[in-house]
């Protein structure tokens, strides 16, 4: 096991960890470099409760050797990573915001959404061309229709295109059209997929899956970095709540881990989260708040005709409306928006 220190801790910090490793019946073995200190633990055996000791002054993260993520953490890259497409940037101190329909479902439909968001300064249009759903009966998405339809999007607005890959025989097809490759909340271990998109050279939304923890989220993430392409970008999308209430619950405090614990950009996604419009800004707020790096937010013109997810669709109102109020946010947390 090892205890990582924060490169800000006291000597005397170190040495409270280190009393309170023996305590524990273990042994301490300091580990001193230019930059930060980690404890080596021996003795462990899973069997010692050790979660007090991520609660002590200056401790940074507790690490558990054989289920270890190391190319996704701060660790491994101290400085953030930026993904940029053009002038585009995800990470460090900007805050964009990635926005559309949660389907394509025609091109007029696109279209209408495409330049209400383009209007309040959206550069990257999401849209599924091919959906996942719970049901076999609902609506599944146009297929390589709506890839068509997205390029046309692109052409004709000038923004850039996130949307899902759901296997991997289908990956490299939209890869085509796609300029963020996003893969789902049920298909975040699904490794084959994963290892595939690590092959590709083009950024990938990974979504955080309904019930994964925070290390099996950045484990995920590892699959594409091993695979050799770094330019991931992580999403926290909500997850399932034991509780007898609508939508899921958006992790706010996983924001703030993931955060700390890797070096990669982490975006909101509080439509998912919430499955209400009612919830989204405030939610939208929160996640700008906590330190996340960007949202995708769904919006639809006429969210009572949507073919999927019409009740957490913004209306082209309420989208304005957040916008700005995010803006205003924005300049007090000094982050460039949008």
């Amino acid at each position: 096991m090892l205890v990582v220190m924060d490169n800000t801790a006291t000597p005397e910090m170190v040495e409270r960890v280190r009393e309170e490793i023996t305590r524990m019946g273990l042994s301490a073995h300091p580990l001193t470099d230019r930059n930060r200190t980690a404890i080596g633990v021996t003795g462990y055996n899973g069997n010692v409760a050790v979660e007090r000791l991520r609660t002590l002054d200056g401790v940074r993260e507790v690490i558990r050797y054989g289920d270890r993520y190391h190319l996704v953490s701060r660790e491994h890259q101290p400085e953030d990573t930026i993904v940029t497409l053009d002038d585009i940037v995800i990470g460090g101190d900007h805050f964009p915001v990635l926005a559309g329909p949660c389907s394509i479902e025609s091109r007029d439909q696109a279209f209408r959404i495409a330049e209400i968001v383009a209007e309040e300064g959206v550069r990257v249009f999401r849209g599924g061309a091919f959906k996942p759903r719970t049901s076999p009966y609902s609506f599944q998405g146009l297929g390589e229709a709506g890839l068509e339809i997205l390029a046309e999007v692109r052409e004709q607005f000038n923004l850039r295109i996130v949307t899902e890959a759901m296997d991997t025989e289908s990956i490299e097809l939209v890869a085509e059209t796609a300029d963020i490759i996003q893969i789902g909340s049920r298909n975040m271990q699904n490794y084959s997929l994963l290892k595939k998109a690590g092959k590709l050279r083009k950024p990938v939304l990974l979504k955080r899956g309904m019930a994964a923890t925070v290390q099996e989220f950045l484990l995920a993430a590892e699959y594409i970095l091993d695979g050799g392409n770094a330019e991931v970008i992580l999403c926290e999308r909500g997850i399932r709540m034991v509780a007898n209430r609508p939508g899921n619950m958006l992790d706010l405090a996983s924001i703030i881990d993931l955060t700390r614990l890797s070096h990669l950009p982490v975006l909101a996604d509080p439509s998912h989260a919430s499955e209400e419009r009612s919830k989204v800004a405030p939610l939208s707020r929160a996640a700008l708040a906590v330190g996340a790096n960007g949202l995708l937010v769904e919006v639809h013109h006429e969210p009572g005709q949507a073919l999927s997810d019409g009740a957490q669709a913004l209306t082209p109102d309420g989208f304005r409306e957040m916008m700005t109020e995010l803006r205003r946010l924005a300049v007090a947390l000094n982050k460039e928006f949008v």
